[in-house]
Protein backbone atom coordinates (compact mmCIF):
# COMPACT_ATOMS: atom_id res chain seq x y z
CA UNK A 1 0.00 0.00 0.00
CA UNK A 2 2.66 1.94 0.80
CA UNK A 3 5.25 1.63 -2.25
CA UNK A 4 2.37 0.28 -4.88
CA UNK A 5 1.30 3.55 -5.85
CA UNK A 6 -1.98 2.39 -5.86
CA UNK A 7 -3.59 5.90 -5.35
CA UNK A 8 -4.82 8.01 -7.55
CA UNK A 9 -1.91 9.92 -9.66
CA UNK A 10 -1.99 13.96 -9.17
CA UNK A 11 -2.25 14.03 -12.52
CA UNK A 12 -6.44 13.47 -12.39
CA UNK A 13 -6.84 16.43 -10.04
CA UNK A 14 -4.94 18.21 -12.95
CA UNK A 15 -7.44 16.75 -15.26
CA UNK A 16 -4.27 16.19 -17.20
CA UNK A 17 -4.61 19.39 -18.88
CA UNK A 18 -1.13 20.49 -20.57
CA UNK A 19 -1.33 24.18 -19.58
CA UNK A 20 -1.90 22.45 -15.29
CA UNK A 21 0.25 20.08 -16.02
CA UNK A 22 3.30 22.39 -17.52
CA UNK A 23 2.56 24.81 -14.71
CA UNK A 24 2.73 22.02 -11.95
CA UNK A 25 6.03 20.43 -13.21
CA UNK A 26 7.51 23.47 -14.32
CA UNK A 27 7.46 24.69 -10.62
CA UNK A 28 8.39 21.86 -8.87
CA UNK A 29 11.23 20.93 -11.28
CA UNK A 30 13.01 24.77 -10.69
CA UNK A 31 12.34 24.21 -7.40
CA UNK A 32 13.34 20.39 -6.55
CA UNK A 33 16.80 21.60 -8.95
CA UNK A 34 17.18 24.76 -7.29
CA UNK A 35 16.95 23.19 -3.40
CA UNK A 36 19.29 20.28 -4.70
CA UNK A 37 22.38 23.04 -5.66
CA UNK A 38 21.50 25.48 -2.87
CA UNK A 39 22.06 22.83 0.10
CA UNK A 40 25.51 21.65 -2.09
CA UNK A 41 26.87 25.48 -1.90
CA UNK A 42 26.12 25.93 2.04
CA UNK A 43 28.27 22.50 2.65
CA UNK A 44 30.76 23.78 0.27
CA UNK A 45 30.88 27.26 2.21
CA UNK A 46 31.50 25.46 5.74
CA UNK A 47 34.17 23.17 4.15
CA UNK A 48 36.28 25.97 2.68
CA UNK A 49 35.93 28.27 5.89
CA UNK A 50 37.50 27.05 9.12
CA UNK A 51 36.27 30.31 10.74
CA UNK A 52 32.87 30.46 10.04
CA UNK A 53 30.66 31.26 12.52
CA UNK A 54 27.30 29.50 13.08
CA UNK A 55 28.33 26.51 11.10
CA UNK A 56 25.97 23.90 12.01
CA UNK A 57 23.27 26.40 11.37
CA UNK A 58 24.40 26.14 7.84
CA UNK A 59 23.88 22.56 7.96
CA UNK A 60 20.85 22.42 9.57
CA UNK A 61 19.85 25.23 6.77
CA UNK A 62 21.15 22.79 4.06
CA UNK A 63 18.79 19.78 5.82
CA UNK A 64 16.28 21.64 5.56
CA UNK A 65 15.97 22.67 1.88
CA UNK A 66 17.29 19.25 0.90
CA UNK A 67 13.95 18.16 2.33
CA UNK A 68 11.94 20.64 0.86
CA UNK A 69 13.42 19.74 -2.59
CA UNK A 70 12.13 16.00 -1.42
CA UNK A 71 9.15 17.08 -1.03
CA UNK A 72 8.88 18.76 -4.17
CA UNK A 73 10.13 15.78 -6.57
CA UNK A 74 7.92 13.67 -4.90
CA UNK A 75 5.14 16.09 -5.81
CA UNK A 76 6.25 16.39 -9.09
CA UNK A 77 6.40 11.87 -9.30
CA UNK A 78 2.92 11.87 -8.17
CA UNK A 79 1.23 13.92 -10.89
CA UNK A 80 1.90 10.07 -12.45
CA UNK A 81 2.04 7.36 -9.59
CA UNK A 82 0.07 7.66 -6.21
CA UNK A 83 3.17 7.59 -3.77
CA UNK A 84 1.35 10.06 -1.39
CA UNK A 85 2.50 8.18 2.04
CA UNK A 86 5.73 8.60 1.25
CA UNK A 87 5.75 11.84 0.21
CA UNK A 88 3.76 12.52 3.68
CA UNK A 89 6.94 11.04 5.28
CA UNK A 90 8.92 13.81 3.30
CA UNK A 91 6.76 16.74 4.40
CA UNK A 92 6.55 15.15 7.78
CA UNK A 93 10.56 15.23 8.15
CA UNK A 94 11.31 18.19 6.30
CA UNK A 95 8.78 19.60 9.17
CA UNK A 96 10.61 18.59 11.89
CA UNK A 97 14.01 19.54 10.66
CA UNK A 98 12.05 23.11 9.35
CA UNK A 99 10.72 23.70 13.41
CA UNK A 100 14.26 22.61 14.46
CA UNK A 101 15.78 24.96 12.18
CA UNK A 102 13.41 27.84 13.35
CA UNK A 103 14.11 27.18 17.35
CA UNK A 104 18.14 27.04 16.84
CA UNK A 105 17.83 30.40 14.35
CA UNK A 106 15.62 32.11 17.26
CA UNK A 107 18.26 31.56 19.80
CA UNK A 108 20.87 32.45 17.91
CA UNK A 109 19.51 35.84 16.66
CA UNK A 110 21.06 37.80 19.85
CA UNK A 111 24.39 36.37 18.93
CA UNK A 112 23.80 36.85 15.00
CA UNK A 113 22.12 40.45 15.48
CA UNK A 114 25.47 41.26 17.41
CA UNK A 115 27.83 40.53 14.93
CA UNK A 116 29.37 43.49 13.18
CA UNK A 117 28.00 45.14 9.93
CA UNK A 118 30.48 45.33 7.03
CA UNK A 119 30.46 49.34 7.78
CA UNK A 120 31.10 48.91 11.69
CA UNK A 121 34.03 46.91 10.82
CA UNK A 122 35.36 48.91 8.00
CA UNK A 123 35.34 51.96 10.59
CA UNK A 124 36.81 49.93 13.62
CA UNK A 125 39.18 48.83 10.53
CA UNK A 126 40.06 52.61 10.07
CA UNK A 127 40.31 53.99 13.72
CA UNK A 128 42.58 51.26 13.77
CA UNK A 129 44.77 52.07 11.30
CA UNK A 130 44.78 55.70 12.45
CA UNK A 131 45.81 54.45 16.05
CA UNK A 132 48.71 53.15 14.43
CA UNK A 133 49.12 56.06 12.57
CA UNK A 134 49.51 57.83 15.96
CA UNK A 135 51.60 55.38 17.00
CA UNK A 136 53.89 55.34 14.65
CA UNK A 137 53.90 59.04 14.72
CA UNK A 138 54.87 59.07 18.15
CA UNK A 139 57.85 56.58 17.96
CA UNK A 140 59.57 58.24 15.55
CA UNK A 141 58.74 61.30 17.62
CA UNK A 142 60.49 59.74 20.39
CA UNK A 143 63.35 58.22 18.42
CA UNK A 144 64.19 61.90 17.31
CA UNK A 145 63.90 62.87 20.91
CA UNK A 146 65.99 59.87 22.17
CA UNK A 147 68.31 60.23 19.18
CA UNK A 148 68.85 63.95 20.39
CA UNK A 149 69.36 63.33 23.78
CA UNK A 150 72.18 60.88 23.38
CA UNK A 151 73.64 62.65 21.08
CA UNK A 152 73.68 65.87 23.99
CA UNK A 153 74.76 62.69 26.55
CA UNK A 154 77.46 62.37 24.26
CA UNK A 155 78.96 65.40 24.10
CA UNK A 156 78.02 66.15 27.75
CA UNK A 157 80.26 62.89 28.47
CA UNK A 158 83.27 63.93 25.72
CA UNK A 159 83.51 67.74 26.63
CA UNK A 160 84.68 69.91 29.26
CA UNK A 161 82.10 71.52 31.61
CA UNK A 162 84.32 74.62 32.07
CA UNK A 163 86.20 75.52 28.74
CA UNK A 164 83.62 72.97 26.29
CA UNK A 165 86.40 71.55 24.36
CA UNK A 166 87.51 67.55 24.51
CA UNK A 167 87.79 66.33 28.39
CA UNK A 168 90.40 64.11 29.21
CA UNK A 169 88.76 61.01 28.75
CA UNK A 170 88.06 61.96 25.07
CA UNK A 171 91.21 63.47 23.94
CA UNK A 172 93.22 60.74 25.06
CA UNK A 173 90.44 58.33 23.05
CA UNK A 174 91.33 60.59 19.94
CA UNK A 175 95.07 60.52 20.72
CA UNK A 176 94.45 56.20 21.10
CA UNK A 177 92.52 56.12 17.52
CA UNK A 178 94.85 58.32 15.48
CA UNK A 179 97.72 56.46 16.80
CA UNK A 180 96.42 53.05 15.61
CA UNK A 181 95.66 54.85 12.48
CA UNK A 182 99.17 55.80 12.60
CA UNK A 183 100.21 52.27 13.01
CA UNK A 184 98.17 50.65 10.21
CA UNK A 185 99.03 53.43 7.73
CA UNK A 186 102.57 54.03 8.24
CA UNK A 187 101.96 57.32 9.32
CA UNK A 188 102.93 60.15 10.96
CA UNK A 189 101.07 62.34 14.30
CA UNK A 190 102.07 64.58 16.80
CA UNK A 191 100.91 66.02 20.39
CA UNK A 192 101.48 69.22 22.07
CA UNK A 193 101.53 69.42 26.01
CA UNK A 194 100.52 72.93 27.09
CA UNK A 195 101.26 74.29 30.41
CA UNK A 196 99.41 77.74 31.65
CA UNK A 197 102.41 79.56 33.25
CA UNK A 198 101.95 80.49 37.00
CA UNK A 199 98.52 79.80 36.97
CA UNK A 200 99.05 78.73 40.71
CA UNK A 201 99.73 82.70 41.13
CA UNK A 202 96.47 83.60 39.50
CA UNK A 203 94.54 81.26 41.24
CA UNK A 204 95.95 82.41 44.67
CA UNK A 205 95.96 86.33 43.98
CA UNK A 206 92.73 86.70 42.00
CA UNK A 207 90.37 83.70 42.72
CA UNK A 208 89.85 80.86 40.97
CA UNK A 209 86.52 82.48 39.07
CA UNK A 210 89.83 84.57 37.96
CA UNK A 211 91.60 81.45 37.10
CA UNK A 212 88.67 79.79 34.98
CA UNK A 213 88.69 83.37 32.95
CA UNK A 214 91.87 82.51 32.03
CA UNK A 215 91.44 78.82 30.76
CA UNK A 216 87.89 79.63 28.83
CA UNK A 217 90.42 82.42 26.94
CA UNK A 218 93.21 79.80 26.32
CA UNK A 219 91.00 77.41 25.19
CA UNK A 220 88.95 79.85 22.95
CA UNK A 221 93.04 80.97 21.73
CA UNK A 222 94.35 76.87 20.92
CA UNK A 223 90.77 76.43 19.21
CA UNK A 224 91.02 79.24 16.84
CA UNK A 225 94.89 78.51 15.88
CA UNK A 226 94.69 74.83 15.37
CA UNK A 227 93.52 73.12 12.27
CA UNK A 228 89.95 71.49 12.12
CA UNK A 229 91.41 68.50 12.14
CA UNK A 230 93.65 69.04 14.99
CA UNK A 231 91.83 68.08 18.48
CA UNK A 232 92.02 70.34 21.80
CA UNK A 233 91.19 68.80 25.40
CA UNK A 234 91.74 69.80 28.84
CA UNK A 235 93.83 67.52 30.27
CA UNK A 236 93.51 68.69 33.67
CA UNK A 237 93.76 71.74 35.49
CA UNK A 238 95.97 74.07 33.55
CA UNK A 239 97.07 71.85 31.29
CA UNK A 240 96.01 70.82 27.66
CA UNK A 241 96.54 68.37 25.34
CA UNK A 242 96.30 68.70 21.15
CA UNK A 243 96.21 65.87 19.15
CA UNK A 244 97.63 66.61 15.68
CA UNK A 245 97.12 64.45 12.99
CA UNK A 246 99.39 63.42 9.76
CA UNK A 247 101.95 66.44 11.62
CA UNK A 248 105.51 65.87 11.64
CA UNK A 249 107.95 67.77 14.23
CA UNK A 250 108.86 70.46 12.70
CA UNK A 251 105.43 71.38 11.69
CA UNK A 252 104.11 70.41 14.81
CA UNK A 253 106.68 72.55 16.60
CA UNK A 254 105.69 75.68 14.09
CA UNK A 255 102.29 75.24 15.28
CA UNK A 256 103.24 75.30 18.76
CA UNK A 257 104.67 78.39 18.16
CA UNK A 258 101.70 80.07 16.93
CA UNK A 259 99.34 78.99 19.58
CA UNK A 260 101.82 80.41 22.20
CA UNK A 261 101.77 83.84 20.62
CA UNK A 262 98.23 83.53 20.47
CA UNK A 263 98.03 82.45 24.18
CA UNK A 264 100.57 85.41 25.23
CA UNK A 265 98.06 88.05 22.81
CA UNK A 266 95.27 87.44 25.84
CA UNK A 267 94.25 90.27 27.16
CA UNK A 268 92.61 90.71 30.85
CA UNK A 269 91.05 93.44 32.79
CA UNK A 270 93.64 92.52 35.70
CA UNK A 271 97.33 93.36 35.87
CA UNK A 272 98.57 90.27 34.64
CA UNK A 273 99.94 88.73 31.36
CA UNK A 274 99.17 85.17 30.19
CA UNK A 275 101.09 82.99 28.72
CA UNK A 276 102.32 79.13 28.44
CA UNK A 277 104.91 76.83 27.95
CA UNK A 278 104.18 73.80 25.35
CA UNK A 279 106.19 70.31 24.74
CA UNK A 280 106.13 68.98 21.44
CA UNK A 281 106.31 64.97 20.81
CA UNK A 282 106.32 63.04 17.82
CA UNK A 283 105.22 59.52 17.18
CA UNK A 284 107.04 56.75 16.03
CA UNK A 285 105.94 52.85 15.73
CA UNK A 286 108.14 52.41 18.73
CA UNK A 287 105.63 54.40 21.05
CA UNK A 288 103.03 53.87 22.67
CA UNK A 289 100.22 56.17 23.36
CA UNK A 290 101.41 56.88 27.32
CA UNK A 291 105.14 56.91 26.27
CA UNK A 292 104.11 59.96 23.57
CA UNK A 293 102.59 62.01 26.16
CA UNK A 294 105.56 61.55 28.76
CA UNK A 295 107.79 62.86 26.10
CA UNK A 296 105.55 65.49 25.57
CA UNK A 297 105.60 65.86 29.26
CA UNK A 298 108.91 66.06 29.86
CA UNK A 299 109.51 68.64 26.59
CA UNK A 300 107.09 70.96 28.87
CA UNK A 301 109.22 70.79 32.07
CA UNK A 302 112.67 71.45 29.63
CA UNK A 303 110.32 74.88 28.31
CA UNK A 304 109.20 76.25 31.89
CA UNK A 305 113.72 75.15 32.38
CA UNK A 306 114.21 77.62 29.73
CA UNK A 307 112.00 80.17 31.66
CA UNK A 308 108.84 79.60 30.41
CA UNK A 309 106.69 80.96 27.33
CA UNK A 310 108.79 78.98 25.21
CA UNK A 311 108.14 75.94 23.12
CA UNK A 312 110.82 72.75 23.70
CA UNK A 313 110.63 69.46 21.77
Amino acid sequence: MVFNGSFMPHGHCLLWRWDLLFLHVGGDALTGLAYAMIPIALIHIVLKRNDLKFDRLFLLFAGFISFCGITHLLGLFNIWHGYYFIEGVAKLITGLISIVTAVVLWKLTPRIVALPSAALLAQRNQELLNAQQELKDINMTLEAKIAERTRELNIQASTDELTSILNRRAILKDLDNEINRCQRHHQVCSVLMLDVDYFKHVNDTYGHQVGDEVLIMIADAITQTCRQTDSVGRYGGEEFLIVLPQTDNQQAYELAERIRKSVASISTQHPFSVSCSIGVATFDETLDMHTLIKRADEAVYNAKEKGRNCVSH
